[in-house]
């Protein structure tokens, strides 16, 4: 069963690959970084070995069990991504549970991602052994923290495996993700408000009570190396097969439930607002405006930008580092926040048709030439417009408070608006260039179908970097020389946008047949 697991796994990566060049680029950049996140996370761990040994039990139970709870965050992050995390997709085949889970726990630990969690975890033998003893029980409570990563990934993704299919699970994922985002950089703002306390004084106390859970069981019995470490081994076994047991009591479940991904949601009456012009621009704003009330995935830009500015303008209002063009502190403040929020939100444009899907064949029949499509660009363009300015701006009044002069808020929002055309801009050519398809049943985190992360990333990543160069030559004479050219970039930003879909247009009316093709792929 392991090795028809594997090999179903290996299958599956391989049949993502066919065909385009894109995706085996994006495969073998895949694997490149996992290559040196191994090599690097080895080294770094192998580092603990040249300081003092407390020190050094003290970072290995960190670092365990920050593995630990990376693999039970992340494939939350990627449900979807991966067709073994789903045990819905095996449900009719004749396996029984503790066979599914045997297969499961194999696929789990098939692929460049999880060899280089172990590769990198291996550090620690040669950084927390300090003997012959050391290494022999490295040998065991390595491999041993390995199956506790991928039992503990697995029940928590099974266990979860229903509510992430419904609308409802994936709105309530992408609110918690968000509070896990903003708690993860508490201690740093703690630090940088200047709040007292010892950073080194806080990372051992937190080592300390570390200690007593499975991953640190784990380091000490490295770092011990005699009986006791054998004892820590036998605690951290029990509970790996605890878990375990508790991952085959809830496939047992989850392949009974009801999918609630396929159950009827109520039907409500489609309202027309008299603000919108009463035109295909205006049906295309509303279908927009609705995405962004419906779909979760139409709303965790909103949601990161908003959580990633206010952890900026707490942070740089503690450090107070923000310098304006006169060196008067804050400007940086009000200007930093809105423009990252601002990014954030519009490199979301990279994809523009992938959340329509299938649905676009409708687009297709409808659009009898270019100035069709440059109007559906609009039209979307214009919708992300009404959410995300009042959005930058009430970042940027913020900022601009914090920073000490309210009048900073008017640079401030211009640029993040020029920001948000900008990177509108170039997201429609990569729309176009490079779209690719989002699967049905997935949580608001997840971009692209399986064996699309490459062109996911060469479509983000071209819209990202094109936005950034874009914006400098607005953003440079804005901050060290004269506020008032921000009146400038926003003109400037709208141009762009106005100039990327009327070029994306014309380019994505010749293949929109490819296009349709692209973002319809089975999940």
């Amino acid at each position: 069963m392991i090795g028809t697991f594997v090999r179903l796994k290996l299958r599956l990566i391989a049949g993502s690959l066919r065909g385009e060049l894109i995706r085996q680029l994006g495969f073998g950049f895949s694997i490149f970084a996992a290559v040196i996140c191994a090599s690097l996370g080895f080294l770094l761990f192998s580092l603990a070995r040249f300081g003092a040994a407390d020190l050094a039990v003290q970072v290995g139970a960190v670092v365990f069990t920050g593995a630990v709870l990376s693999w039970m965050i992340v494939p939350l992050l990627a449900f979807g991504l991966d067709e073994t995390l789903d045990p819905s997709r095996l449900a009719l085949f004749p396996l029984t549970t503790r066979q599914l889970a045997t297969g499961l726990f194999a696929a789990s630990a098939t692929g460049a991602w999880p060899i280089a969690s172990l590769v990198a975890l291996f550090g620690g033998v040669v950084g927390l052994s300090r003997g012959l003893g050391g290494v022999l029980i490295g040998l065991v409570a390595v491999p041993l923290v390995f199956a506790l990563c991928l039992v503990a990934s697995r029940l928590v993704t099974t266990a979860l495996s229903g509510a992430l299919r419904s609308r409802r699970g994936r709105d309530l994922l992408a609110v918690a993700v968000v509070f896990v985002v903003l708690l993860t950089q508490l201690p740093n703002l703690v630090l940088n408000r200047g709040l007292p306390g010892d950073g080194m004084g806080m990372f051992r106390a937190a080592a300390d009570a570390l200690r007593w859970t499975p991953p640190g069981l784990a380091a000490h019995a490295i770092a011990d190396g005699g009986l006791i470490g054998v004892l820590d081994l036998l605690i951290l076994a029990a509970v790996v097969l605890l878990l375990g047991w508790l991952w085959i009591l809830a496939l047992r479940a989850a392949l009974v439930r009801p999918d609630a991904s396929n159950q009827g949601g109520s039907v409500r009456r489609s309202r027309r607002t008299g603000l919108l012009p009463d035109s295909r621009l205006g049906a295309i704003i509303a279908k927009e405006l609705k995405y962004a009330r419906r779909e979760p995935r139409g709303r965790v830009a909103w949601f990161s930008a908003a959580a990633i500015g206010g952890i900026m303008l707490f942070s740089l209002n503690g450090t107070q580092n923000a310098q304006d063009a006169v060196n008067a502190p804050g400007f940086g403040l009000a200007v930093g926040p809105a423009l990252i929020a601002a990014l954030m939100i519009g490199v979301q444009s990279a994809n523009t048709f992938g959340i329509d899907g299938r649905s676009l064949w409708m687009n297709a029949v409808a659009f009898g030439s270019d100035r069709d499509v440059r109007t559906d660009f609009a039209g979307r363009q214009l919708a992300n417009f009404l959410i995300s300015g009042p959005l930058l701006a009430v970042i940027s009044v913020i900022g601009a408070v914090l920073g000490g002069n309210l009048l900073w808020a008017v640079p401030a929002t211009l640029l993040a608006w020029c920001m948000l055309g900008l990177a509108m801009g170039t997201g429609a050519l990569m729309s176009v260039l490079s779209p690719y398809t989002y699967p049905e049943r997935m949580n608001a985190f997840s971009g692209a179908a399986p064996g699309q992360g490459g062109q996911a990333f060469v479509a983000g990543f071209g819209a990202l970097f094109g936005a950034g160069l874009l914006i400098l030559p607005v953003l440079i004479p804005t901050v060290f020389f004269a506020p008032w050219v921000s009146v400038i970039g926003a003109v400037y930003g709208a141009a762009v946008a106005w100039g990327g879909r009327r070029i994306a247009a014309k380019i994505g009316f010749r293949r929109f047949p490819e296009l349709l093709a692209a973002v319809s792929r089975p999940t």
